[in-house]
């Protein structure tokens, strides 16, 4: 197992919890059931699953007229991603 592979199941993980909790999220909405806190939403956005929650967010149609959703997860995957860069160039 290389030093990048336990980084890579991690964000895996949490990409894929954020997108499910996107779709979650909207179905509940639809039905007028329970509904996720956007707290709930946000945190694996902020743990590292941006992508997921900015592709969950665009797949389901759901808080896209919220402007901190809107923004804020392709901001947070923008800063993921040059995190992730920087550990590319100085870790190898």
């Amino acid at each position: 197992m290389t030093e990048w592979q336990p980084l890579g199941l991690y964000l895996l993980a949490v990409n894929l919890a954020a997108f499910v909790l996107m779709g979650v999220d909207k179905r509940r909405a639809r039905r007028g059931e329970w509904r996720i806190s956007e707290k709930a939403l946000f945190l694996p956005a902020v743990l590292g699953g941006a992508l997921g929650g900015t592709l969950g967010m665009r797949a389901f149609h759901h808080k896209t007229r919220h402007w901190y959703f809107r923004f804020g997860f392709p901001l947070l995957l923008l800063v993921q991603l040059l995190g992730l860069g920087w550990l590319a160039l100085h870790r190898g």
